[in-house]
């Protein structure tokens, strides 16, 4: 009876041991579409007692919980390239942005073909017109005219980068809001973890706890160390804490001039410049360099332009006989100019044509005010040659951009895939567990009843009839 006694408990322990397995499979397959889930399996044990020092196995059993099929370190690149991926993209959507400022496209891609690229162009073309009719009042106009639209061109320019800029400032701003919201829910997340582990596997609160992260991934760059009782400590690139523990640590973000400036808590040092990775850092290195050096190449442009124009006119005589004035209003240094840079006058008679001692039919002065088109007065090139070269270098960036978008993307693809398939439920292999644990639980089940009867006959002394 003892021998056939132990044979029921272990046929008991098989048939709570698989049905638990059951339950898990049967977990897997509700939860397959829920994003950030992470796949459980059993965590099989012999059941051994010993007797007189030796070990007796008397069945299996499960673990007290299942086991999340996790890799921290395969979660960890994902993270990581989560981080890269984010702020490649970001950055090459701020770059478009700043390509679609001057009207570049794929049908559009040389420096004339844009409006500010036409509007130098036309400038100096007027100028060689008036060259070729100086005593045309409708040449001149088509001068003044012509500088008008440069003008314009260049304050359109400028007021959209600054538009721009401004715009990815109230971006960065609502991302280090939504920051702030996820570290706050991962440490609320690290203190229910750390009630339970190292003594249960917490697996749902670890996976909500992993979503937060590959959430907050994508906004800004990432470190994160593993604390005693399954913690996280998380801080951003340049080491300003963000989680630990269960305490969570606030950044701010302030709008100064057009561009944002972070802090973090208890910390008045601006840590904008020194931010990487994440839709926040991608924003940021744009704001921080391309959007600065856009600005000043800009102001250069326009200031070298109007400056040359201005000393030109005023080395010759206007219609009325009287030297010339400046036609472009600039301000005293480069900065600003190309926000600011206007026509000085209506009159197109202030047009200076002609050269000292000429009649007011004369062309020497307007032929070197055409001339500017190819002197060095822009860096030591001609105006259209240095806007060519802005263009080129954002154009440039923009592609590199986009080059590096694709192949972190590429590469954050890899590694989900990877992790995938070591964490996210296979309905094929959930199918093929359930039938192995279905057929399990039918074999202990069956030897169950196979003791049963043989425990009956034992008890009824081998008669048919029960006592």
């Amino acid at each position: 009876m003892g021998t056939l006694s132990s044979l029921m408990d272990l046929t008991q322990s098989a048939l709570q041991s698989n049905q638990a397995a059951l339950d898990i499979t049967s977990k897997n397959v509700a939860n397959q579409n829920v994003q950030g889930y992470t796949r459980e399996t059993v965590s099989w044990q012999a059941d051994v007692v010993s007797i007189n020092g030796t070990s007796v196995g008397t069945g299996v059993t499960t673990g007290p919980t299942a086991v999340s099929q996790r890799d921290r370190v395969l979660e960890q690149r994902v993270q990581q390239q989560t981080q890269l991926s984010s702020a490649a993209t970001s950055r090459a959507t701020a770059l478009a942005q700043l390509q679609s400022i001057f009207g570049l496209s794929s049908s559009s891609t040389t420096a004339i073909s844009t409006p500010l690229g036409a509007a130098i162009d036309s400038l100096y073309n007027g100028f060689s017109t008036l060259a070729s009719s100086p005593a045309s009042t409708s040449s001149r106009q088509a001068v003044l005219s012509a500088a008008s639209t440069l003008a314009s061109a260049f304050q359109s320019a400028s007021t959209q980068i600054t538009s721009t800029n401004a715009g990815l400032s109230q971006t960065a701003t609502s991302i280090v809001s939504t920051v702030n919201g996820l570290t706050k829910t991962i440490a609320t997340l690290n203190q229910q973890i750390g009630t339970l582990s190292p003594n249960a596997d917490a697996g749902a609160l670890e996976d909500q706890r992993q979503a937060a992260v590959a959430q907050l991934s994508q906004y800004i760059g990432l470190d994160q160390v593993t604390t005693e009782s399954n913690g996280l400590t998380l801080s951003t690139s340049n080491g300003t804490v963000l989680v630990s523990g269960a305490q969570s640590f606030a950044l701010s973000a302030t709008t100064v001039g057009n561009n944002v400036q972070i802090t973090g808590a208890g910390n008045a040092t601006d840590i904008s410049t020194s931010l990487t990775g994440g839709q926040l850092g991608g924003i940021l290195s744009v704001q921080h360099n391309e959007i600065p050096a856009l600005t000043s190449s800009l102001d250069q442009l326009a200031y070298a332009i109007g400056t040359a124009v201005n000393q030109q006119n005023t080395q010759g005589l206007d219609a009325n006989g009287n030297a010339g004035q400046a036609l472009f209003t600039l301000p005293a240094t480069s900065t600003g100019a190309a926000s600011s840079i206007a026509v000085a006058t209506a009159d197109p008679s202030l047009v200076a044509a002609a050269g000292p001692g000429e009649g007011i039919a004369g062309n020497t002065n307007a032929n070197a005010l055409a001339a500017l088109a190819t002197a060095p007065s822009a860096g030591g090139q001609p105006p259209a040659s240095f806007f060519t070269g802005i263009l080129s270098g954002l154009g440039g960036a923009a592609a590199t951009a986009t080059t590096d978008s694709t192949a972190q993307q590429a590469s954050l693809t890899q590694l989900t895939t990877q992790r995938n398939a070591l964490s996210g439920v296979s309905l094929d292999e959930e199918a093929a567990s359930l039938t192995q644990y279905q057929r399990s639980y039918q074999a202990a089940a069956k030897l169950f009843s196979i003791v049963d009867t043989v425990m009956e006959a034992a008890i009824n002394l081998g008669s048919a009839t029960t006592i």
